[in-house]
């Protein structure tokens, strides 16, 4: 059985759901009774109308010709909206053009939205739009990282990152080796797919219910194609059954579409994608294929070492530009690399542009790094933890990354250290060698990997929040903020803040719906930083109001400022005095003190000179280390991972309920990434893996069997981050590194450790049997 994580012990007041203490997400009832609303749960008002996609079926190519009449003729279609009937911009790109909403005339990938339908029912809409006859002069596509790099096929120019002399430290190192990895996708997969409404205002606007990651962006874009002002579009966000970072960006098209059809028939829009279309329209995270040249001494440590970080990224810019950089920034992972040079290539393919998703980049530059560790372990005939340690940061040396950004307050030693201790690492490994030398069928594998993780959107303008705080006569708080709650309980620790700051129960704090009319001009839920922006700025907003009720009382009382307190729901003033904070609110309203107040947070010390390839990109580091054990069948490469320890440092937690879901949840996830979600294209560029019958995400049946994890204790995050917490979205995604350096080791054992397998991920069974035969060959 699975053993239960157990949470840690904290001193609690009787404040209910102060920070700290574990506390359930806000919304945690509606979601197992059903009675959480989303998009799709919304009434619908009268004539409200249902969109849905024309796609495209080639991958490159011209559209000569298109015949809508059959679709027009459908009973029940209202309307169809062409690329020519877009009033405002035609692109939505969200950071570089590139992304037109609907196809003009050229098409860059198989299933592209070329128009778009609305009828009285989302069946009529869906199957009316598979009627249309187009007529296509068909170019070459372009479909792999290997035909883009060479065709010089980009969607952004090459980033390049240089320490030292990193060709000369290699060719004058004991050891040279070189290797390739190609790392797969992965489709986000939401319980709740990409959906959007749209209601025309009277005043010519639009209010938008959208499943959305970025309100702000919706809105700005949905203004640009409709050619209207931004303060006429209202964003209205209450929850996303799941996001990822695949519905960062986007989310934006299909309420831009479900707009434009609302605009040309006068009439509300809902536009929900099918999870085929879903699957085929939107894209994931990118496929990388990297390589690397490395040189080192006898014992282990890396002298110098090349990086090729090649991004499959689609037909369009996107994000890719960031989530490149951030593979770069993360292909030293925990590990000094003294002479390196490092080259980011974003490759221009003709598939869906692929997007944001946890960790953005980063599992695809650090995993690299960890196989290369695994590969100078089995050259110098050492344990792969022996040489991860050998090439660690150090503390007041070595301790400088490739970018330059010291590693300041590096807690990973000590943590590897414990969890080494804690999960019986040595005694393990030395049971399961003993193990595999008695089995000529059955192999195991142990690994235990470390996760350095920078934290900060890398885009410096993007690192700010807003919040918006009401208190009412009878006590109540209605907060606001800029960020999303896509199920990862960002809403229930916001209010933990503010609960906090006001020393008053958490169940009297509503968090209602984000608004673009609220809190304007915000930053997407997205690089781990939705706490630690918008908890700042909601504890902003809750200090002025504080601040504004001290002076009140001290005034009105006639005593110091300092003898003004909140405590357990009550204000304490002078030595005597005590009142229900709800009766201190009607005192002060009656008074004309106001009782709202906005917010504002802006993350501080950060920068990077792109041109010098230098900076701080990160305000801290989150950093983690994972040990798994697995089990694979030599005979037909299927496996199981029988146990998984989690050491997790995230500061001083919040919630430690929430913060352990997280990491569970995330190590899964990256668990089903690097061994069963594989995404397939064929040669025309059609993606065969489109719905759960193909594509294949973890099961309860694929969760470890002993699963332990523990939030590291007593080491608040040394920045001024709110309350010391630190984030916890993104980073424990790349603790199941561990599984598949675990399946490497399970492999090597065949040749006896002495080579190192090519596992490429997914590491699926076939993979792994090809592994096996490999080793047995050489």
């Amino acid at each position: 059985m699975r053993k239960l994580t157990q949470l840690p012990s904290k001193k609690s007041s009787n404040v209910i759901g102060k920070v700290g203490v574990s506390r359930k997400h806000e919304s945690a009832d509606k979601h197992v009774s059903g009675k959480a609303l989303y998009i799709d749960d919304r009434p619908i008002m009268a004539n409200h109308l249902h969109g849905a996609i024309g796609q495209t079926t080639i991958a490159h190519g011209i559209v000569k010709s298109i015949d809508l009449s059959k679709v027009k003729a459908t009973p029940g279609v209202v309307d169809v909206l062409v690329a020519t009937d877009v009033p405002g911009h035609l692109d939505i790109g969200p950071v570089f053009k590139g992304d037109p909403v609907l196809v003009l005339d050229k098409v860059e990938f198989m299933g592209q939205a070329l128009f778009a339908v609305a009828a009285t029912s989302h069946e009529v809409a869906v199957k009316a739009a598979k009627l249309a006859v187009v007529e296509y002069k068909e170019l070459e596509p372009v479909l792999s990282v290997k035909d883009a790099l060479a065709k010089n096929n980009f969607v952004r120019p090459t980033h390049t990152q240089s320490r030292g002399d990193a060709p000369a430290a290699i060719d004058s190192s004991e050891h040279v080796l070189e290797g390739a990895l190609k790392i797969g996708g992965q489709e986000h997969f939401y319980l709740e797919g990409q959906i959007s409404s749209a209601e025309p205002t009277e005043d010519g606007g639009m209010i938008i219910y959208t499943s959305s990651q970025h309100p702000s962006e919706v809105q700005i874009l949905v203004a640009e194609v409709l050619n209207i002002p931004f303060n006429k579009v209202v964003v209205d966000m209450r929850r996303m059954g799941g996001g990822f970072g695949g519905k960062e960006t986007q989310a934006a098209p299909w309420a831009c579409i479900a707009a434009l059809l609302a605009n040309k028939t006068g009439r509300c829009v809902k536009l929900r994608l099918n999870r085929v279309d879903d699957m085929t329209l939107t894209g994931k995270r990118h496929p990388f294929e990297n390589d690397y040249r490395t040189g080192f001494d006898s014992e282990g440590l890396i002298k110098g070492i090349e990086f090729n970080i090649n991004g499959n990224c689609g037909y369009s810019p996107d994000l890719s530009d960031a989530i490149v950089d951030r593979a770069m920034f993360h292909s030293d992972n925990a590990y000094f690399l003294e002479h390196a040079h490092v080259v980011g290539n974003r490759c221009k393919t003709n598939t869906v542009s692929h997007t944001a998703y946890r960790g953005f980049g980063g599992p695809q530059g650090m995993i690299s790094i960890e196989g290369v560790m695994d590969d100078i372990a089995r050259k110098v005939g050492k344990d792969p933890l022996e040489v991860r340690k050998l090439n660690l940061y150090g503390q007041t040396d070595r301790n400088v990354t490739h970018y330059g950004q010291t590693v300041e307050h590096n807690i990973l030693p000590m943590m590897i250290e414990k969890l080494e201790v804690d999960c019986e690492y040595q005694k393990r490994r030395a049971q399961i060698a003993k193990f595999n030398k008695e089995n000529p069928f059955l192999k195991k594998g142990i690994a235990l990997t470390p996760v350095k993780f920078g934290i900060s959107f890398t885009v410096q303008h993007l690192n700010q929040a807003g919040a918006l705080i009401h208190l009412y006569t009878d006590g109540s708080i209605q907060l606001n903020h800029g960020g999303t709650e896509m199920g990862q309980g960002l809403n229930t620790k916001v209010a933990q803040v503010v609960a906090q700051e006001f020393q008053v129960d958490i169940d009297n704090i509503v968090c209602s719906a984000t608004r673009t009319d609220k809190v304007p001009n915000t930053s997407p839920t997205a690089a781990s930083s939705g706490t630690d922006l918008n908890g700042k700025a909601a504890q902003n907003a809750a200090k002025k109001i504080r601040a504004r009720l001290v002076k009140f009382a001290s005034e009105h009382f006639s005593v110091r400022q300092d003898e003004v307190m909140f405590l357990d729901n009550q204000v304490h003033i002078g030595e005597e005095k005590v009142m229900a904070f709800a009766e201190l609110i009607q005192l002060a309203y009656m008074n004309r003190v106001s009782l709202s107040s906005t917010g504002f947070y802006k993350t501080p010390k950060i920068h990077y000179n792109r041109d010098k390839a230098n900076g701080r990109p990160f305000f801290y580091y989150a950093n983690g280390v994972s040990c798994s054990e697995v089990l694979i069948d030599t005979l037909t490469g299927e496996y199981k991972v029988e146990r998984v320890d989690v050491l997790h440092d995230v500061g001083d937690s919040l919630n430690p309920a929430i913060d352990l879901g997280q990491i569970e949840g995330a190590f899964v996830q990256g668990m089903g990434w690097l061994t069963t979600e594989e995404l397939v294209w064929n040669e025309k560029g059609r993606l065969m893996t489109n719905g759960p019958a193909t594509y294949k995400i973890p099961a309860i049946a694929d969760m470890p069997e002993i699963f332990n994890v523990e939030l590291l204790q007593n080491e608040p995050n040394r920045e001024a981050t709110i309350y010391n917490s630190k984030a916890v979205g993104e980073p424990p995604f790349m603790l199941a590194i561990s599984v598949w350096s675990a399946l490497r080791d399970a492999v090597s054992s065949v040749s006896n450790y002495r080579l190192s397998p090519i596992l490429h991920t997914p590491a699926t069974p076939e993979r792994v049997l090809m592994a096996v035969q490999q080793m047995k060959a050489q």
